[in-house]
């Protein structure tokens, strides 16, 4: 690339990820699981506040809970039962929770907040999800490389371990992004 955005574009296609796509069925079956009502069986009297469902633009169901069918599948996300490119959009006034798993959505990757706290982990609300001990852990790895090459944390383990999540565009619409530490600080 040359002019003046060369440093924009070099960045862009260096930490950018286009979507490949995931089957949209074991995230519907899961959420039927949690509650979900599907919308052929919907009957509006009986929850005339419920929260819309879609998968990739298609209207799939209704539930009742919204605050913990996002959460429990934004768990699955972070702990990779559910692919990374998955994204998950609850719009709160329209009464909406959209879940995109198609591909070619350009993502872009951002660290992780923890939103509560975890008492397994240790890291309480407002904290990052990377902790030091995880960076101590691929410093040491980049000075001697592991001898079994699935002991190695790398990028992957990243966002295997929920430290990183990649946002597509719909998805960094509701989220808060902080650009420096000191954002993190004034938004605990």
């Amino acid at each position: 690339p040359e002019g003046q955005a060369c440093g924009l574009v070099k960045n862009l296609s260096l930490m950018c990820y286009v979507s490949v796509g995931s089957p949209a069925e074991p995230l519907i079956e899961f959420m039927i699981n949690r509650g979900m009502e599907v919308v052929e069986e919907y009957e509006p009297t009986r929850y005339p506040h419920a929260t819309k469902v879609f998968v990739n633009g298609s209207w799939v169901g209704v539930h009742p809970d919204p605050r913990g069918l996002v959460n429990s599948v934004l768990d699955t996300r972070r702990k990779s039962y559910v692919q990374f490119e998955v994204s998950l959009v609850r719009d709160i006034r329209d009464r909406e929770f959209k879940i995109f798993s198609d591909a070619g959505r350009v993502m872009r990757p951002v660290f992780t907040v923890q939103q509560e706290d975890d008492y397994e982990t240790g890291i309480n609300k407002g904290q990052l999800v990377l902790t030091k001990d995880l960076v101590n852990k691929i410093a040491q790895e980049q000075a001697e490389p592991p001898s079994d090459p699935s002991e190695k944390i790398g990028w992957e383990g990243l966002i295997r371990s929920g430290a990183v999540e990649y946002l597509d565009a719909e998805e960094e619409e509701t989220a808060m992004i902080c650009m420096t530490p000191e954002d993190l600080e004034i938004y605990r």
